[in-house]
């Protein structure tokens, strides 16, 4: 199974929130809707963070040489 991008986790957060705006779902159904949303931007914020990460390392390494 191929890993979620940050653009696939930024599409499903979209996606759950334009659930979330439809006023027919029930409390249960927006509960579970809002942890999915939160799982995901939880998830796309790492990534953002180990991308940060890498960026210094490069930037560490090309002012070393």
């Amino acid at each position: 199974m191929q890993a979620d991008t940050f653009e696939t986790k930024l599409e499903t957060s979209k996606e759950i929130l334009n659930k979330l705006m439809d006023p027919s779902i029930t409390l249960e159904e927006s509960m579970k809707l809002y942890e999915q949303g939160l799982q995901a931007i939880k998830e796309a914020t790492q990534m953002i963070e180990e991308a940060k990460v890498k960026i210094k390392m490069i930037e560490q390494n090309n002012h070393e040489q």
